[in-house]
């Protein structure tokens, strides 16, 4: 199994600044994508950025040019530096990782419980 725990949610004003953390441990034989994912209320589950091992990254365009994902491969760890933030990304951001395990055949999908990140004045 692996797990996911997420850190640096909170309370921010409008143009302010957070930067999330991921770190994955557990049995892990390697990482190919970590990523977040964000949920507001009455909202589904939605991309927020993603990046590969390789360094491919992708991101939703509300967030385009304002965040920026990037990840400490060595640490199974990945990072979400949000600036310029708006109310609107105001949600749950859950941590994203697609990896394979100590001898799995396939790789799997794994999630972390998620942390609040509230843009308010």
């Amino acid at each position: 199994q692996v797990q996911l725990v997420e850190s640096g949610g909170g309370l921010v004003q409008p143009g302010g600044s957070l930067r999330l953390s991921c770190v994955a441990s557990g049995n892990i034989f390697t990482i190919a994508t970590m990523g977040w994912y964000r949920q507001a209320p009455g909202n589904q589950r939605e991309l927020v950025a993603t990046l590969t091992r390789g360094g491919r990254s992708n991101y939703a365009d509300s967030v385009q040019g304002r965040f920026t994902i990037s990840r400490d491969n060595a640490k199974n760890t990945v990072y979400l530096q949000m600036n310029s933030l708006k109310p609107e990304d105001t949600a749950v951001y859950y941590c994203y990782a697609e990896g394979w395990t100590i001898g799995a055949s396939r790789s799997r999908d794994y999630w972390g419980q998620g942390t609040q990140v509230t843009v308010s004045s």
